[in-house]
């Protein structure tokens, strides 16, 4: 009895541990962008694919770099592209340009890679979100992909298309999910000692 009741736990530990593989990335590897065309977009950072990147992403997140930034070329059944604090698609943070991490991962709806001009070593803060799976799929192998929406692809489905739009979305907020949770956790205490 006891050695059957052994194999049934065994057997339940190793279903719930196969089922768990497809859990949500960790807080620190999970990135929030709050848009002006109606909500958030949760994206899963993939350092094991871009680590210099996927830093890069959540260095200027941290500072607040991609606050209040417009997506400057929106292309239907394509991408859509942000990260230029100028607008105009020429500018870029102040960090150094960042060496190309290019892999196998198949470009689809909702990956995120990043802008770069003709020199693949030129990538710096602009980066793209791809709407469909076969207007993107040329790009595999030719630009970093640091990221994948989960959640909130019906956001970025809205953001107003053009080469710049004439009225852009942007990103109102970006977050990384662990900040976001650690000022929630210094929040709470706080208001109850307020009581």
């Amino acid at each position: 009895m006891f050695k059957r009741l052994l194999l049934t736990a065994g057997s339940l530990f190793i279903m719930s541990t196969a089922t768990s593989g497809a859990m949500a990335a960790s807080p620190a590897d999970t990135l929030y962008l709050d848009l002006s065309s109606g909500g958030r977009v949760t994206i899963e950072l993939l350092p094991d694919r871009a680590p210099a990147h996927v830093e890069r992403i959540k260095k200027l997140t941290k500072d607040g770099f991609y606050d209040g930034i417009v997506f400057h070329r929106v292309i239907e059944g394509f991408m859509a592209q942000t990260g230029d604090p100028t607008g105009t698609g020429t500018g870029g943070s102040s960090e150094a340009d960042l060496p190309a991490e290019f892999t196998d991962y198949q470009y689809k709806r909702g990956t995120v890679g990043m802008a770069r001009s003709a020199s693949p070593n030129s990538a710096n803060s602009q980066f793209f979100i791809c709407f469909t799976d076969t207007g993107c799929s040329f790009l595999t192998g030719q630009y970093t992909v640091w990221g994948q929406v989960t959640e909130g692809m019906e956001f970025v489905d809205k953001i107003a298309a053009g080469e710049p739009p004439t009225n852009p979305d942007k990103i109102v907020k970006a977050t990384l999910a662990a900040d976001e949770a650690a000022t929630e956790g210094q929040a709470a205490p706080a208001a109850a000692a307020a009581q």
